[in-house]
């Protein structure tokens, strides 16, 4: 492999990985806590009505 290619691939990987670190720490950061729980847990039975949205 040409070592321009090699250098590029290498550049390419590591802002490709540095883009989806956040949105991936974000993702399973923010979901478990919109929804009080992970997704497949049991809920509890104890869930009140004051954040519904209208």
């Amino acid at each position: 492999m040409h070592p321009v290619l090699a250098l590029f691939i290498r550049q390419y990987l590591y802002v490709v990985c540095a883009a989806l670190v956040p949105v991936i720490l974000t993702t399973f950061l923010s979901i478990p806590m919109s929804l009080g729980a992970h997704p497949g847990e049991v809920r509890s039975a104890s869930v009140t009505a004051d954040r519904h949205m209208t």
